[in-house]
């Protein structure tokens, strides 16, 4: 999406926030917050400045258990 325009924060949010919209689950997906649903992953730099740093997870949190950590 960066590739075509978007700028990285555009294309995280398509990938979320937007994504859950559309979905019409944004009272229960696309942020995070207490009582939703949160997947949360993170990454050595900031995605903003480079958006492929998201290619490079090292931390995975879903459903409030880790099930990936470098």
């Amino acid at each position: 999406m960066v590739r075509y325009g978007m700028t990285p924060m555009q294309a995280i949010q398509s990938a979320t926030l937007v994504a859950a919209e559309l979905l019409e689950a944004s009272g229960d997906i696309g942020v995070i917050e207490r009582g939703r649903y949160a997947d949360i992953i993170s990454v050595r730099d900031n995605p903003l400045e480079d958006v492929t740093r998201l290619e490079h997870v090292g931390f995975v949190m879903k459903g409030g258990k880790v099930i990936k950590k470098d």
